[in-house]
C-alpha cells in the first residue's frame, strides 16, 4: 500500500514537495488554510528569479550549490520557465558596484554598451557596462504555482483550501509541514523577513530577462511578465509585520525603476504587495523531523530557487520506512 502523506501549506515549498512525493508513488493530499491558491503564500509575491550565481553576491555558497538544481527541475515541470539569463547593470556613477558584485559571483560575462543594447534594445545607451549571467532563468510565480497545482490534479492529488490543520491530528502516515512563517509558534528559531513588491504595466519598455540595477542604497530588480507587466522588488526588512508597503519603500522602488528607464515613470501601478518570508538564523532552509512530522522551512528569499532541492530532500525523509530522531 502506498504511503499516505499530507502536505500542509500550498506555497511553492508545499507544492514542489507534493509533486516530488506523487512522482514517487505516495498517496498525497495538500491542505492549506487560505481560501484559494496563493492566498496565504508569500511565494505569491515572489520575483520568480532562478539566479543562483547572482544570489551568491549576498547569500551563502549553499544557495548556489542547491539553487543550480532548480535550473533543471523547473523546465521539466513548468513550460513557462524562461532560460534567458540575468542582466546586472549600474548607473555610470556607480560602476564600482559592478566590480564589487563581480568579485562575489561567478559564471558571468562582462558586457560593454553595445552588448547591453544587443541583449536588451530598450536599455541601449543607458549603461556603459554590465554583467550577464547566461545560465540563469526566471518564471512567473503565480503561473508556476498554478502549473504545479495542475500537475497534482492530473495525478489525482487533492488540494483542500480553508483547512486549519492541527499537525498532530492529521490522519496520514507522514505529515510534511510547509507552512512557512505560520509555523513560527512551533519553530522558535524561525524569524520573519518582510518583503515588498510593486507590479506595474507599461507598453513603452520591453525586457526579455530580469534586470538587477545596483545602487549603494537600494538595489533593484525588475522581472518581466506577460502583457507588459513588470514585477519590481528590492526590500528585505527584518520584521514580521504583514501590513501594506510603506510610503518610503514605494517611492524608492518606483524611483529606482525610473532610473533604469524613464518610461517606467508613466507605468500603471497594478498591484502593491507585502508578505513575510520565513528565515532561520543562517538564512538557509532546513528539513527537520520529529515523529511522523517532517518540516521544510526557512526558504527566506529563495523560495522558487531552493524549493526543488529541499522539496526533494523533504520527500526523501518523508518516504523513509523508519525514522531516526533527527535529520
Amino acid at each position: 500500500m502506498a504511503m499516505r502523506v499530507t502536505v500542509v501549506g500550498a506555497g511553492v515549498a508545499g507544492l514542489v514537495t507534493a509533486v516530488e512525493l506523487a512522482e514517487r508513488g505516495a498517496a498525497v493530499e495538500v491542505v492549506d488554510r487560505g481560501t484559494r491558491l496563493g492566498a496565504e503564500a508569500c511565494s505569491w509575491y515572489a520575483g520568480g528569479m532562478l539566479a543562483p550565481w547572482c544570489e551568491a553576491e549576498s547569500a551563502e555558497p549553499a544557495v548556489v550549490e542547491h539553487g543550480r538544481f532548480a535550473l533543471r527541475w523547473w523546465p521539466e515541470h513548468f513550460a513557462g520557465t524562461a532560460m534567458a539569463g540575468t542582466l546586472v547593470v549600474a548607473p555610470p556613477r556607480d560602476t564600482a558596484e559592478l566590480q564589487r558584485f563581480a568579485r562575489r559571483t561567478s559564471d558571468f560575462e562582462w558586457l560593454e554598451a553595445d552588448g547591453v543594447a544587443a541583449l536588451e534594445p530598450d536599455l541601449a545607451g543607458r549603461f556603459r557596462k554590465a554583467l550577464y549571467f547566461p545560465r540563469e532563468a526566471h518564471l512567473d510565480p503565480r503561473d508556476a504555482l498554478r502549473g504545479l497545482a495542475d500537475i497534482l490534479a492530473r495525478r489525482g492529488v487533492p488540494i483542500r483550501f480553508g483547512v486549519e490543520a492541527e499537525l498532530s491530528t492529521i490522519d496520514a502516515d507522514r505529515v510534511v509541514d510547509c507552512r512557512g512563517y505560520a509555523a513560527a509558534p512551533d519553530l522558535p528559531d524561525l524569524r520573519g523577513v518582510k518583503g515588498e513588491m510593486v507590479l506595474i504595466r507599461t507598453r513603452e519598455v520591453k525586457l526579455s530577462r530580469p534586470v538587477r540595477m545596483l545602487h549603494p542604497r537600494i538595489p533593484l530588480y525588475i522581472v518581466p511578465r506577460q502583457d507588459g507587466l513588470f514585477m519590481i522588488g528590492a526590500t528585505s526588512i527584518e520584521s514580521a509585520d504583514r501590513t501594506r508597503i510603506s510610503a518610503r519603500s514605494l517611492i524608492e522602488l518606483l524611483s529606482a525603476a525610473y532610473a533604469l528607464h524613464p518610461a517606467f515613470g508613466e507605468a500603471e501601478v497594478v498591484e502593491i504587495g507585502t508578505d513575510v518570508r520565513p528565515a532561520y538564523p543562517n538564512n538557509l532552509p532546513a528539513v527537520r523531523h520529529q515523529g511522523r512530522v517532517v518540516s521544510l522551512n526557512g526558504l527566506y528569499r529563495h523560495g522558487f530557487l531552493l524549493s526543488p532541492a529541499f522539496g526533494r530532500q523533504a520527500a526523501d525523509v518523508a518516504l523513509r520506512p523508519v525514522f531516526s530522531e533527527t535529520v
